[in-house]
C-alpha cells in the first residue's frame, strides 16, 4: 500500500496536524496525514470559536506565515469581535464565532486541494526507529509506513480517559476511541511523560432556551477578519447571549461534589488554570454569588448551542438539574453532557526550538502533546513543526521565531525553556514585547520571512508591501501637511481638547489621545488623500497606531535589540554545567536538563538567576 518513502508523516488531523501537513506539503515535501477519522479533520472539539486575548494575534501570525487557520476561520465565521478595543493596540485581540461543521469542512477541502498531501485513516500505534532516528510509523493493523520525518499531533487521544461523574471510559473525544501504544514506546525510548486534563461543557438544544431573558452579545458593527488575504467579510452575524449562574445553581452543583472526579480523587492531573470548570469556580471563588455563562450558537443553521462557562465533569443528572435553574435554561434539553478528559503529554523541555525531540532525530511534537491548550496554540506549533521537518530533511537552516518577532516565538520558547506542569495558554502578559507583536502588523513582521522560506505566496508578499508603502506614505502626509486653527478647532471642541492658536503639522494634533482617525477624516485634505490613494481600513489602522504609539514602539525595539545581543551568544552543544561550581545547584541541574542554545535562553530558565548568567558569560569569555 505504501511503497514510497514519505518526506513527512503527520499523525493526527486536529488543528496542529492540519497546519503541519499543509506547511510541509506546500513547501514541497511528499506528506502523509494519518488520522483515526478523516471525517473529523480540523474538528473544533471544544468551543466553536477562534482567537481571543493573545490567541487572535497567533491566528494572524499563522496567516501571515502562509498557514490556513485565519482563512478557514473567515470562511466559516458567524460573528466577529475585536476584544479590548478600549485599551491600547497591543491589547486588541480578534475573535470569531464559527460554524463548527463548516469549519471542519473548509479544512478538509483546503487540505484536499494540496497536491503533495496524501491521507490515510487508521490509528498509529507505534513508531519505527533506526538507532536514534525515526524512519516511519506502524499502524494498528501492523502496516509500516516509512518516512524521513514524523510529526506527532495526538491531541487528547494518548491514553485518553473520559470522566462524567463516577463513570469513566477510554476516549480521545466523546464518541471516539483513545490512541494507545505511542506513549509506551516513547517512554521506552527514554521520554518523560505526564498527565493533564481538560474539560468541556454540555451542548444543548437552542430551541429549548428562552433568549428573551438573556443579554444579547452582538458582533462588531464593522466586523474585521483574520486573514490578510481577500477572504470574505461578514455581512450578517449571529448573536451570542449572556446569562448568569446563581446561589441556587451553585447549591445544586455542590450536591454532586462528592461524586465529582475532580474532588473525589479520580482525576489527579492538572487542568487549565485560566479555563476552570464550573465546580472549580464555585470552589475557588466561594465568595461570588454568580458566574457568567455565554450562550454560543454552533453554526448558521444548527440548533446546537455551546454553554461557555459551564465546563464540568459532574454527574449528568447534577449538570441537568443545575443548568435548568440558570435564567433562560428552565426548559433546557441536552444534546450531550459535559465531561473531563485526562490524557498523556510529554514535558516540552525535551524538545529543541524547532519542536524536534532531543532524543530521537527527525521526530517532532506539536499541540497538546506538548502540554498546551487551545486551537490557536496547537495550530501554531503544527505550522512550525511542519516547516522545520521539511527544512531538516532538506538540510536547510531551521526556522525559529524569536520572542520579539512573534507570539509564536514566545509560546515555543516558554515551552522549551520553562516547561509546563499545567495546560499552557497564551496571554498578552507572557510577551515582553507586546507593543511590537500586535495583531495589525503580523503580516509586516512575518510575511517576508515566510516568503523567503517559500511558504507565503507572491500574492501575500505583494499585499503586505502595498500596505507597508501606503501606510508609510500616509504617515509622511501627516508629518508634512499643515492645518489651520479654523479647520481643526471645531473637532477639538467636540473631543474636549484644548484649542490651537496657530497652524502646525497634522501629525502633532493627531498624536493627541482624544483625536482619532475618524476625526481626521473629517478634514478635506485627509479625506481627499485617502480617496485618491485608495487606502483601506488596514492602512488607516496601521497609520493611526504609528502616529500615536511611535515613541513606545521605538523604545521597545531598542530594548529588544539590547537583549538580542544575548541571543547571539551561543552555548556549546551538550555543555556540562556541572563543571561550573560557581553556578547555583538549581541552575546546574536545570541547565543540564534543558541544554539552552543561547545565553538569552539560559536567562529565561526558571531557577536561573542573574549571577548564574554572569558566571556563564565569564566562562564563555564574554
Amino acid at each position: 500500500m505504501f511503497q514510497d518513502v514519505y518526506d513527512v508523516i503527520v499523525v493526527g488531523g486536529g488543528h496542529a496536524g492540519a497546519e503541519a501537513a499543509a506547511a510541509a506539503a506546500n513547501l514541497g515535501s511528499k506528506t502523509l496525514l494519518v488520522t483515526m477519522n478523516l471525517q473529523t479533520i480540523g474538528q473544533m472539539s471544544c468551543n466553536p470559536a477562534m482567537g481571543g486575548i493573545a490567541k487572535g494575534q497567533i491566528v494572524r501570525e499563522i496567516d501571515a506565515l502562509g498557514g490556513y487557520s485565519g482563512i478557514i476561520s473567515d470562511k466559516s465565521a458567524i460573528q466577529f469581535k475585536m476584544l479590548n478595543k478600549s485599551k491600547g493596540p497591543a491589547m486588541w485581540s480578534p475573535r470569531a464565532q464559527n460554524d463548527r461543521m463548516r469549519f471542519a469542512e473548509e479544512w478538509r477541502l483546503a487540505l484536499e486541494g494540496i497536491p503533495n498531501l496524501d491521507f490515510y485513516q487508521e490509528m498509529v500505534g507505534g513508531l519505527v526507529i533506526d538507532g536514534d532516528k525515526i524512519v516511519g510509523v506502524r499502524t494498528s493493523l501492523g502496516i509500516e509506513i516509512r518516512s524521513k520525518s514524523v510529526v506527532l499531533t495526538n491531541g487528547t487521544f494518548l491514553n485518553g480517559l473520559i470522566h462524567i461523574g463516577e463513570k469513566q471510559f477510554g476516549g480521545g473525544r466523546a464518541g471516539e476511541r483513545a490512541a494507545t501504544g505511542i506513549t509506551e514506546e516513547l517512554k521506552a525510548l527514554g521520554f518523560e511523560s505526564g498527565r493533564m486534563k481538560t474539560g468541556t461543557p454540555p451542548r444543548v438544544d437552542g430551541r429549548s432556551l428562552d433568549y428573551s431573558v438573556m443579554i444579547p452579545q452582538p458582533g462588531d458593527k464593522r466586523p474585521e477578519k483574520f486573514s490578510y488575504l481577500n477572504t470574505p467579510v461578514l455581512k450578517n452575524q449571529r448573536d451570542c447571549y449572556m446569562t448568569h449562574t446563581s446561589l441556587e445553581v451553585h447549591d445544586l452543583l455542590r450536591e454532586g461534589f462528592d461524586r465529582s472526579p475532580m474532588f473525589n480523587g479520580r482525576i489527579k492531573s492538572l487542568g487549565p488554570r485560566y479555563c476552570p470548570s464550573i465546580e472549580d469556580k464555585i470552589n475557588r471563588f466561594a465568595d461570588k454569588d454568580s458566574h457568567q455563562i455565554f450562550v454560543e450558537p454552533e453554526g448558521w443553521d444548527t440548533v446546537e448551542v455551546y454553554v461557555n462557562g459551564f465546563s464540568t465533569s459532574l454527574p449528568e443528572d447534577i449538570q441537568f438539574n443545575a443548568l435548568k435553574s440558570v435564567k433562560g435554561f428552565e426548559n433546557v434539553k441536552f444534546f450531550r453532557p459535559g465531561y473531563a478528559i485526562e490524557y498523556d503529554y510529554f514535558p516540552p523541555t525535551q524538545l529543541k526550538h524547532t519542536l524536534e525531540t532531543k532524543l530521537v532525530e527527525n521526530l517532532y511534537f506539536a499541540g497538546q502533546i506538548n502540554g498546551t491548550t487551545g486551537y490557536e496554540e496547537a495550530a501554531s506549533q503544527g505550522l512550525m513543526a511542519g516547516i522545520n521537518a521539511h527544512l531538516k530533511i532538506n538540510e536547510k537552516e531551521p526556522f525559529v521565531l524569536q520572542r520579539d518577532e512573534a507570539y509564536i516565538g514566545v509560546l515555543i520558547d516558554d515551552l522549551i525553556t520553562k516547561g509546563t506542569e499545567e495546560p499552557y495558554r497564551m496571554f498578552t502578559s507572557r510577551a515582553e514585547y507586546r507593543t511590537l507583536l500586535r495583531q495589525d502588523n503580523a503580516d509586516l513582521r512575518l510575511t517576508p520571512r515566510s516568503f523567503d522560506l517559500g511558504l507565503a505566496t507572491k500574492e501575500r508578499l505583494k499585499r503586505m508591501e502595498d500596505k507597508q508603502s501606503k501606510s508609510a506614505k500616509f504617515l509622511e502626509f501627516f508629518k508634512e501637511t499643515s492645518f489651520v486653527p479654523e479647520e481643526i478647532n471645531p473637532i477639538l471642541e467636540k473631543v474636549e481638547s484644548s484649542f490651537v492658536k496657530q497652524p502646525d503639522k497634522m501629525f502633532k494634533v493627531f498624536s493627541r489621545p482624544q483625536v482619532t482617525m475618524d476625526h481626521m477624516l473629517q478634514l478635506d485634505k485627509v479625506a481627499s488623500f485617502v480617496h485618491s490613494n485608495e487606502l483601506d481600513t488596514e492602512v488607516l489602522e496601521q497609520t493611526e497606531i504609528q502616529v500615536k504609539y511611535s515613541g513606545y514602539i521605538e523604545k521597545e525595539k531598542a530594548n529588544a535589540d539590547k537583549l538580542q545581543r544575548l541571543e547571539n551568544v551561543r552555548i556549546p552543544s551538550q555543555f556540562d554545567y556541572s563543571q561550573l561550581k560557581s553556578l547555583s545547584f538549581e541552575a546546574r541541574e536545570k541547565l543540564n536538563a534543558i541544554q539552552p542554545v543561547t545565553i538569552a535562553q539560559a536567562s529565561r530558565v526558571s531557577g536561573v538567576n542573574p549571577s548564574d548568567i554572569s558566571v556563564l558569560l565569564v566562562h564563555l569569555g564574554r
